[in-house]
């Protein structure tokens, strides 16, 4: 069913379950251990009436009266034993009752005959005939069902005096709690009494803690309903959010006022994805844009060069011309797409680049001496102050990184200008600095120099044709090295870029 394969369900019901387990068995064990309290009571009563009713028996085997008061001497002076029949001379310990046998007075008054519920008592001989009962024992077929077995008549039995025969323990007979008591010579004395006033008791507290129980399960589940859509909110939140964005609105983000929570850190997290997501998506339409305009432009050049030359015959210089600038729109087209190549094969394996460790004082020596003969045509100097510095870098990338800022140092000073190339080591990282005497760039593009297809013409001279590349470059497998590339204005006049590398070790 699609109802348990929600979460929040599941978490309810669990919760449920977890709830009514416990106090399930809270209940049990409380009511148990009432009922145990109960009883252990009641058997506590059941056994020192007994013992009352066998001593009086026992004191009518002594050879005194019913009328007589029991012996109440301290027990270490109490006759017991085989002692008892030599001292008394009794030699029939089974002697029979008399036919008005009854129980001393302080012994019948602990059981009440007028008390429904009050204390009864019933006693047998060896036989099963019955010899004496009280005014409220119950007429049951089955009241000595758990009675122990005797012995053959002929076997010795203790004699009267000695401590009685091992009884069984209390059983409760219906809504009667009864114990019975084995004396010499076999007689049964079976005392009882009605437990009805405790086992209603116990179904009142039963019910009781069944009423508590179900309203702290009621409350239980309610709180755990308001818990579980509250925790489960953010889920939905977020699935609403995915759900625009997988539309196409990408401007959606999640609610995350619950930022203390784990759904709350992933909420933050996925708003954060979604940004970048974003941010990807606009870059990436910036991005066509800006290369279809840079590719239009030759192309519409060559279209124009070949139409107009293929309307009509035309001398052999003209042709030629034609194709110059032909081959000019090519060139162009071939440095774009070149580039663009180049950013492409960044952005997809900028995590898998090697690394190793390079030398970079060498390495800006070799790009300085790469790109003299440009620098010289513009009859511009080329300064460096190399420290040794060594990084943990990729030395491809790294060189053409160095080699697009010198070009693009030389491109936009002015003739005559100089360039300087430094290197040095800092404390766990290495830096490298292109700068130039120009004249600087405007502030307010300075955020922008590393986007794509980003010129600050204004600022900088767009005689050079460039597609607006080189610098995004230069940032891209910068940090694909995992460095990062920042710039700035210098004072009175010029322009600096500045790499920072991971140093060795």
């Amino acid at each position: 069913m699609k109802l348990f394969r929600s979460i929040k369900w599941r978490l309810q019901l669990w919760y449920g379950l977890i709830l009514l387990a416990v106090l399930v068995g809270f209940g049990v064990t409380a009511y148990h251990l009432e009922h145990t309290r109960q009883l252990r009571r009641i058997d506590g009563e059941l056994q020192r009436r007994g013992n009352l009713v066998a001593g009086a028996f026992r004191q009518f085997q002594r050879g005194r009266g019913p009328e007589e008061p029991l012996f109440d001497g301290p027990p270490a002076d109490r006759p017991r034993g085989p002692r008892l029949f030599a001292e008394t001379g009794d030699p029939d310990p089974n002697r029979p009752l008399p036919r008005d046998f009854h129980l001393p007075p302080q012994i019948a008054s602990f059981f009440d005959d007028a008390d429904p519920n009050g204390f009864y008592y019933i006693v047998r001989g060896r036989d099963g005939q019955e010899i004496i009962r009280s005014g409220r024992a119950p007429v049951m077929p089955d009241l000595f069902a758990h009675a122990p077995q005797l012995p053959p008549p002929e076997s010795a039995l203790p004699r009267t005096g000695a401590p009685e025969l091992p009884s069984p323990p209390p059983q409760t007979q219906g809504k009667f709690r009864e114990l019975i008591i084995v004396t010499p010579p076999g007689r049964f004395i079976l005392v009882g009494r009605s437990i009805a006033p405790e086992l209603a008791e116990l179904r009142r507290a039963a019910w009781m803690l069944a009423g508590v129980g179900g309203m702290i399960l009621l409350v239980g589940l309610a709180g755990g309903w308001w818990l579980a859509n509250r925790a489960i909110r953010p889920i939905a939140d977020i699935s609403a959010a995915a759900t625009k964005i997988a539309s196409g609105d990408l401007s959606q983000r999640i609610n995350t006022t619950d930022t203390e929570s784990e759904l709350g850190e992933l909420a933050g997290v996925l708003n954060a994805t979604f940004a970048r997501l974003d941010g990807a998506f606009a870059r990436q339409q910036q991005f066509t844009a800006a290369a279809a305009h840079e590719l239009r432009t030759p192309v519409s050049v060559i279209l124009t060069q070949t139409q107009s030359t293929l309307h009509k015959d035309r001398p052999a210089a003209e042709y030629r011309e034609t194709l110059e600038a032909c081959q000019r729109a090519a060139q162009r087209m071939r440095k774009l797409i070149e580039a663009l190549l180049q950013l492409a094969r960044l952005d997809g394996g900028a995590a898998s680049l090697p690394r190793e460790t390079v030398a970079l004082a060498p390495l800006a020596a070799e790009c300085a001496d790469l790109v003299r003969p440009l620098a010289a045509g513009r009859n511009i100097t080329i300064q460096t102050e190399l420290a040794p510095a060594t990084c943990v870098a990729n030395a491809d990338q790294l060189a053409l990184a160095i080699t697009n800022l010198l070009t693009n140092a030389i491109q936009h000073n002015a003739a005559g200008g100089e360039v300087r190339l430094t290197t040095r080591a800092e404390s766990h990282a290495v830096i490298l600095s292109v700068a130039d005497n120009g004249p600087g760039v405007a502030a307010e593009h300075l955020p922008h120099l590393f986007e794509r297809f980003y010129r600050a013409d204004a600022a900088r001279s767009a005689h050079t044709g460039g597609a607006g590349l080189g610098l995004a470059i230069v940032k891209t497998g910068v940090e694909a090295c995992g460095g990062t590339v920042a710039c700035a204005n210098l004072q009175p006049r010029g322009f600096q870029v500045e790499i920072k590398l991971p140093a060795q070790g």
